[in-house]
């Protein structure tokens, strides 16, 4: 369980509040408005009205008690970078804050932001991946040009092996599971042979996974 300071609480601060109750963590949710801040009154361990561009009033937070601190205001970016430098100043261990412009991220990070997330960018990316390709099933990305993939078996692959394909020594990919009718296969000989309509969940590097399954992303 972690100490979580959600700041602004908007649609993306909603759902990351739905998010972090569910797996049990103690919210504390901040916003300037009493009416936005009702909607997760009942998910949050605790709640404030105030404004978190005052030093005075971050500091009483007692931002630095908190394992993660979410600046997740989204309609005002001069009013995010200011969120995240007084809760870098007062202390805060990690903040994560919202962007919704790529050109955020470099001031976002130079002024307080340990991490930058851009969920209107991130989801359309995924939702473009993984309805468009005709091949991806489910994706996660990862930092420094990695992801896990799970993605519909080549047909090439079919009735062949794992380590006839050297899917690890050539194609330089790693197997988490296999998924035959729906159900998931998670330990497997290295003469496992793939059969049609298999899924299989793979990480590699980027570069690796568009050049073995023809993904452009």
């Amino acid at each position: 369980m972690k100490s979580v300071l959600v700041i602004g609480i908007g649609r993306f601060g909603y759902h990351l509040i739905d998010q972090l109750s569910k797996a049990g963590d103690e919210i504390l949710a901040v916003d300037s408005s009493e009416e936005r801040l009702e909607p997760v009154l009942g998910m949050v361990t605790s709640s404030l009205i105030g404004d978190a561009t005052n030093e005075t009033f971050v500091r009483s937070l007692g931002v630095e008690s908190f394992d993660v601190c979410f600046v997740a205001i989204g309609d005002n970016f001069q009013a995010s970078l200011e969120t995240a430098s007084l809760l870098k100043e007062c202390g805060a261990q990690y903040v994560v804050a919202r962007a919704s412009r790529s050109v955020q991220k470099k001031f976002l990070l130079a002024n307080g932001a340990d991490a930058v997330v851009f969920p209107e960018k991130q989801l359309a990316e995924w939702a473009a991946i993984r309805f468009c390709s005709g091949k991806v099933v489910d994706y996660l990305e990862f930092p420094g040009e990695y992801s896990i993939f799970e993605v519909k078996v080549p047909t090439e692959w079919i009735g062949d092996s794992l380590v006839n394909l050297g899917i690890r020594n050539k194609l330089h990919l790693n197997v988490l599971s296999i998924k035959r009718n729906g159900k998931p296969i998670l330990e497997f000989p290295a003469d496992f042979i793939f059969e049609e309509g298999d899924t299989v969940t793979i990480f590699g590097a980027d570069k690796d996974i568009q050049k073995c399954f023809g993904i452009k992303y």
